[in-house]
């Protein structure tokens, strides 16, 4: 063996008429401590199932080997770049050590094996791994872009790839961090096998911090599926405002922080074409829009037509639905509901209001003789499901999923354009 040169243990040989404490004290000073001798350099003792330019298939196990018969492996440990440990087992024999979870694709890893020889003298070895890459990957696309949102701004996970086995979701959910200061209760939720919504438990404190990453990359998700790159999303949220609009009463009502800020007579849905129920979240805002009864379906010679120039128009769903300056309804407003859906109001105070929310604040309509706000197939209607049915929608279960360490102005796809349908 030519790692190194052996050092044996000195055999001490005293007269058997010396006294017994006198021999004692000649041997200790010459006995080796394997315990206290420096690691020698084990590269010719262990060996990988990698080298050189070639790379570890990710599907399969990583094995570390003792090459040396008169060598064994004591300890292994394997990280990525990012500090991730892999787990993995060794023989009882100390002869071989291998992985037992799944490789990233496309990774580097730094393996540190420790080793003892048969004097019981330590080893050390640091050997570097790269596993191949993988062209089927799953990419992950957060939203909103990053910026300063309303309270009720759920975050959105958008993936390249259809999901459906429960096992490959909590592998992709797991890896999907949200870290809030400060730090609240919250969970993501399967919209659909593409579609994932993460809301805390109740809305966003003011003034939070929150950063959305992903550490997918390279993971396996399931067979010859791995998880791909996603760039990461800081968000702040502002003033609590909210806007609570009572369609029996005619009137809505703002808050900043729990303070109310302002009182404004409104019209809303009239019999046949009632608004919404429900919490809906600001989408964005539109100093004019062209409303038209076509769009949702009303015959150009109808009784109930209309063509419209609408200003300061703040939407709340992507079917049509707005806040919107309505000078035509003055005499109704804070009286009656006139409006094909839509809450309207006076030119100033739809500015006013315009002027005052941003995208991801509250706005909730009560006293409606209209049905409640679907969670997600027209907007967010997110903080109309419980929180019991919320976390439901969790691939993780228990309380693994809940905590933390929000599409705004959502850009619709053709797919999309007939639901965008103004209505007043």
């Amino acid at each position: 063996m030519s790692h190194r040169p052996r050092t044996r243990t000195v055999r001490c040989c005293a007269l058997l008429l010396a006294p017994l404490a006198v021999a004692a004290t000649a041997c200790q000073g010459s006995l080796s401590d394997p315990l206290a001798a420096k690691p020698y350099d084990a590269a010719e003792q262990v060996s990988a199932n990698a080298s050189g330019t070639h790379k570890v298939d990710p599907n399969k196990p990583l094995e570390i080997t003792a090459t040396d018969d008169e060598a064994r492996i004591t300890d292994v440990t394997a990280t990525d770049a990012a500090g991730r440990y892999i787990n993995g087992e060794l023989s009882v024999d100390g002869k071989k050590w291998r992985t037992t979870l799944p490789l990233a694709a496309g990774t580097r890893y730094t393996v540190r094996v420790s080793t003892e020889d048969e004097d019981g003298l330590p080893g050390r070895k640091t050997l570097q791994v790269d596993t191949a890459d993988s062209d089927n990957r799953l990419r992950v696309k957060f939203g909103p872009e990053s910026g300063t949102y309303g309270v009720g701004q759920p975050i959105t996970a958008e993936l390249s790839k259809q999901i459906q086995d429960p096992k490959a979701r909590a592998v992709v959910e797991r890896s999907l961090k949200v870290e809030s200061t400060p730090r609240v209760e919250g969970s993501w939720h399967w919209v659909d096998g593409k579609s994932l919504h993460f809301r805390p438990r109740e809305y966003w404190p003011a003034h939070a911090s929150i950063d959305v990453h992903s550490t997918l990359e390279g993971l396996k998700v399931s067979k010859e599926l791995y998880g791909g790159p996603a760039n990461p999303v800081k968000l702040r949220t502002g003033d609590r405002v909210e806007a609570v609009t009572d369609a029996a009463a005619h009137y809505m009502t703002v808050t900043r922080n729990g303070e109310q800020i302002n009182s404004i007579p409104v019209t809303t849905g009239k019999p046949g074409y009632s608004t919404r129920n429900g919490t809906k979240v600001v989408l964005g805002k539109e100093g004019f829009v062209r409303m038209r009864g076509t769009s949702i379906g009303i015959p150009s010679g109808s009784s109930d037509a209309y063509d419209l120039p609408v200003y300061w128009a703040t939407r709340v769903t992507w079917s049509g639905e707005y806040v919107h300056a309505a000078p035509w309804s003055v005499r109704s407003q804070g009286a009656d509901n006139v409006s094909h859906g839509c809450t309207g109001m006076s030119t100033d105070n739809a500015k006013w209001f315009f002027d005052t929310v941003r995208v991801g604040d509250i706005v909730k309509v009560i006293n409606s003789g209209g049905e409640t706000m679907t969670p997600f197939d027209n907007g967010f209607g997110d903080w109309n499901m419980s929180w019991e049915e919320w976390r439901k929608g969790s691939a993780l279960g228990g309380d693994e999923g809940a905590g933390t360490g929000a599409r705004s102005e959502q850009r619709p796809g053709p797919a999309d354009a007939a639901r965008l349908r103004p209505q007043v």
